[in-house]
């Protein structure tokens, strides 16, 4: 067994001295790399995370996963029990409702309530810390709350960071296919035709159609007007306009049995077709509203679809704002909450965590609630989009600051 330790070391040591010659340049390449960027290591973000603050974060991130885990399987029950009925009696097949609603499902309302489960984690956690005297120890050791709130902060932008951009951009998509299994299989509610629309789909041109059937994306009794310094100059008419969804492009429509009116001052040019493909500023999505719709949009398709509402001087556009602005004051809370977590959990006191787990809860549940109520004043009493977004974090940050100054330090 000696012997054969030996030959073993023996071979390392040979094997060491053949990478030394054949290979030096590596040996050059390190130590010129460990001399002339050593400035890496200053910019180096983790370099200022110690121990504590990987404990934190790591007792952080894990608990509101596991919250997370816990509470949606309970609700994944619950819907299964609630809409099974549903999914018989309409024949949804087993592979849609997997991977076409619940695969959708979870994601959304783990990002809808993810402020919730922010706060439970925090309480959690923090609790068990305090209760087994180690915020007592770290305090006592010469760290202050200010530097303990670090780790927290950090695994809160994290956590903002990724509720954002499954909100902004992830999500939407899901969405889509979760309210077209819904519509199919579940509610059959969706709205899929539109009547007498109206809408400005350039700088003095004014579209109706009489009938608009989304399925087959066809409007019937279609009229087109431009107008020139309030003066009509063209007006179009067509008995059927489809939508050309083949089209690399869009805003590409074909008409059908059309007629064309152009004024040019006292004489008049009338020219007709039974066909004509023609670009008309306007797509399926500015014709027909479904309850929901603005969650099926990213953010940058939010933007856009605005903008353009905007300039047509639409009015209807008001639950989408709040939908936009909503998603970036929601990525803010988890810093909120997770200052009055902490602030309300530091301390040990007799009767472990069950006060602040309640207390969590109640100010978690009022957020979510105050959400909801603004953004319905914001649709209905014609408060400003961006203000009702924002209501909810100015008024909890207002607690967090009080909750705070009111912590051991």
């Amino acid at each position: 067994m000696r012997y054969n330790k030996i030959r073993k070391h023996r071979k390392l040591l040979k094997a060491g001295r053949w990478l030394n010659r054949r290979c030096h340049w590596v040996v050059k390449a390190a130590k010129w790399m460990k001399s002339h960027l050593s400035w890496l290591n200053r910019i180096n973000p983790f370099r200022l995370l110690k121990k504590l603050d990987w404990y934190i974060i790591r007792k952080f991130i894990g608990t509101y996963f596991f919250a997370i885990t816990l509470i949606i399987s309970i609700s994944i029950v619950f819907d299964v029990n609630e809409n099974l009925a549903k999914f018989t009696q309409y024949h949804a097949p087993l592979r849609a409702v997997v991977f076409d609603y619940y695969a959708n499902f979870v994601p959304y309302f783990a990002n809808l309530f993810s402020p919730l489960f922010v706060f439970i984690a925090v309480i959690f956690f923090t609790s068990k810390l305090a209760g087994n005297s180690e915020i007592i120890s770290m305090l006592a050791a010469g760290v202050s709350f200010k530097r303990l709130m670090r780790p927290y902060m950090i695994s809160a932008a994290f956590i903002s960071i990724l509720t954002f951009y499954l909100g902004s951009y992830v999500i939407p998509k899901g969405n889509i296919v979760r309210q077209n299994f819904e519509s199919m299989y579940k509610n059959k509610k969706k709205n899929t035709s539109a009547e007498n629309v109206q809408l400005q789909v350039g700088k003095g041109i004014i579209a109706y159609i009489q009938h608009y059937d989304n399925n087959m994306k066809k409007g019937y009794g279609f009229c087109l007007d431009k107008f020139e310094n309030k003066k009509l100059v063209s007006h179009m008419t067509a008995q059927e306009i489809q939508y050309d969804t083949i089209s690399d492009s869009k805003y590409h429509w074909k008409a059908t049995q059309w007629r064309i009116r152009e004024m040019r001052g006292l004489r008049e040019k009338i020219t007709s077709g039974p066909q004509r493909d023609t670009l008309i500023t306007m797509e399926p999505t500015d014709l027909v509203y479904s309850k929901g719709q603005q969650e099926t949009f990213t953010s940058p398709q939010l933007r856009d679809y605005i903008s353009k509402q905007i300039d047509r001087g639409s009015g209807n556009v008001v639950q989408y704002e709040v939908e936009y602005h909503k998603r970036i004051a929601s990525s803010f809370a988890s810093f909120i909450l997770t200052t009055i977590g902490v602030s309300l959990s530091s301390r040990k006191r007799k009767g472990g965590m069950g006060l602040y787990l309640g207390i969590g809860l109640a100010l978690s549940f009022a957020y979510i609630m105050l959400q909801t109520v603004s953004a319905t004043f914001a649709i209905n009493a014609n408060t400003p989009p961006m203000l009702a977004a924002w209501i909810p974090n100015i008024i909890f940050t207002v607690v967090a600051w009080f909750c705070y100054k009111k912590a051991p330090n």
